[in-house]
């Protein structure tokens, strides 16, 4: 088991896009990070590239739509690297398709994947942030949640549902002094460009850094 002293920043849907980038952030100011993610061989190559970088990283597998997988998944993060400081929820599911067109069993895998998985993971980091009072809860949105796309129904339907979750865990969670907020991304995540990773990973970071009476419950990044 890994030392306690430094505080740990889990990845929910950990891959090489935005969130190695967040993982980069979080290290860099010292965190541990707890690495999760559906498919081993991209997991692996996330925390080797962070290990191969000095950072401390650890792993588990697990399928973010199924209930049981992510929080046993969680708990083997807990149990090698300590418990939550801070989560970073970065995990969807996409099905290209029309309202008219999207069968019913498939808006509610991905919205498993899209907003319960999210619920999962909060549920199952609150306790210690309760106890200690403090806490960061980061949810990864889009701007399908403010301008639906025909062709993206069930993501666009997820990503409402996960700017709603965050806006009401903050109203919830503020008087404990746990802070949760969503990074609304506006645009198509490509490196070198304005909406680059590194670029909204500090994003994050800056809603991780927010002084208490100034907490944002969502940075519209456009």
């Amino acid at each position: 088991m890994a030392s306690k002293s430094e505080p740990v920043c889990l990845i929910v849907g950990a891959g090489l896009g935005i969130s190695l980038a967040v993982a980069r952030c979080f290290g860099a100011e010292g965190f541990k990070l707890g690495l999760i993610a559906r498919q081993t061989d991209k997991l692996e190559e996330v925390s080797r590239t962070l290990r191969a970088e000095g950072f401390d990283s650890f792993t588990a597998t697990a399928d973010a739509g199924d209930e049981d997988s992510l929080r046993n998944a969680i708990r083997s993060i807990h149990d090698k690297a300590g418990e939550t400081q801070v989560l970073v929820y970065n995990a969807f599911a996409a099905t290209p398709s029309n309202s008219s067109n999207l069968e019913l069993a498939r808006l509610l895998q991905d919205f498993r994947v899209n907003v319960g998985g999210a619920l999962v993971a909060v549920q199952n980091v609150l306790q210690p942030m309760r106890r200690a009072a403090r806490g960061s809860i980061l949810l990864t949105g889009g701007g399908f949640a403010l301008q639906p796309a025909a062709g993206m129904a069930s993501l666009s339907i997820g990503k409402a549902g996960i700017r709603s979750l965050a806006l009401s865990l903050f109203q919830e969670l503020q008087p404990a002094g746990i802070h949760a907020a969503t990074v609304t991304i506006c645009g198509i995540v490509r490196e070198g460009s304005h909406f680059s990773p590194d670029k909204i990973a500090q994003e994050f970071l800056k809603l991780h850094r927010q002084e208490p009476n100034d907490w944002s419950p969502e940075i519209i990044y456009q």
